[in-house]
């Protein structure tokens, strides 16, 4: 891992404007595991069953008990390493922002300030009816005698502020990352396989445009033969050190 680290922190110090794309492999060291990994929620729910907003309209009560389960892993999570390092580079004015497919909100937790959240997430509630923003702090409240949560206001269901199967990234989530990606000459790719589109595609737009790519994951990923630098090991392990490399 050393001598990767070593060229990725060289490419990093040299660049002008960096960014970072993260994935679920960056929160994995806080507890909430991998949602398509073996132990992982889809283990124990079908996605199309409580993942959609037409599975929340038709049958809310199931959908609210994978969301408590969710909540219940999320709520207690802290930032690990991986979220603080890069904190730490946009402090030090080397990442302009980073884009997460992640909905735990641990990157704003850590100190991050420019986050573009492709997915939505799990901090922010609304009612389907009337559209009322409702107390996030209630959602980590919430037992099974209280769900479907129900708009005081309306009756209508309430709902995280994510994207479910089905519906669309929100224009503001892909005006910023595209934003961020025309102007950045190097993006770091953490826990994340890149499989999942469009955000998986940020990377190949800042290589087409001749920027750097400096990947951290622990298995083979759909950047492979795109990256400048790939360095195998977990993210709460390397980006620490990059970030310790660079600033150094």
């Amino acid at each position: 891992m050393t001598e990767a680290v070593k060229k990725a922190a060289g490419l990093l110090a040299r660049s002008k404007c960096a960014m970072a794309l993260t994935g679920a492999g960056v929160s994995v060291a806080s507890g909430i595991p991998d949602f398509r990994s073996p132990g992982g929620l889809w283990d124990r729910y079908d996605p199309m069953a409580v993942a959609t907003a037409e599975a929340l309209a038709r049958t809310p009560r199931r959908v609210w008990e994978f969301l408590l389960d969710a909540i219940s892993v999320m709520g207690p999570a802290k930032p690990n390493g991986a979220h603080l390092a890069l904190a730490e580079l946009e402090a030090a004015g080397k990442l302009s922002g980073l884009v997460t497919q992640n909905i735990d909100g641990l990157h704003q937790a850590a100190g991050s300030r420019n986050v573009v959240e492709f997915h939505g997430g799990m901090g922010r509630y609304f009612c389907m009816g009337c559209g009322r923003e409702h107390d996030p702090a209630r959602a980590r409240t919430l037992t099974a005698a209280d769900i479907p949560w129900r708009c005081e206001d309306c009756g209508g269901v309430v709902r995280p502020d994510v994207v479910f199967f089905g519906e669309a990234i929100p224009l503001d989530a892909l005006d910023k990352s595209g934003q961020l990606a025309l102007a950045a000459d190097l993006i770091i790719v953490a826990g994340t396989s890149g499989e999942v589109v469009p955000a998986g595609l940020l990377p190949r737009e800042i290589k087409a445009r001749g920027g750097a790519v400096v990947e951290i994951n622990l298995v083979e990923s759909a950047y492979k033969g795109l990256s400048d630098v790939t360095i195998a090991a977990p993210a709460e392990i390397a980006l620490p050190a990059l970030a310790a490399l660079t600033l150094s």
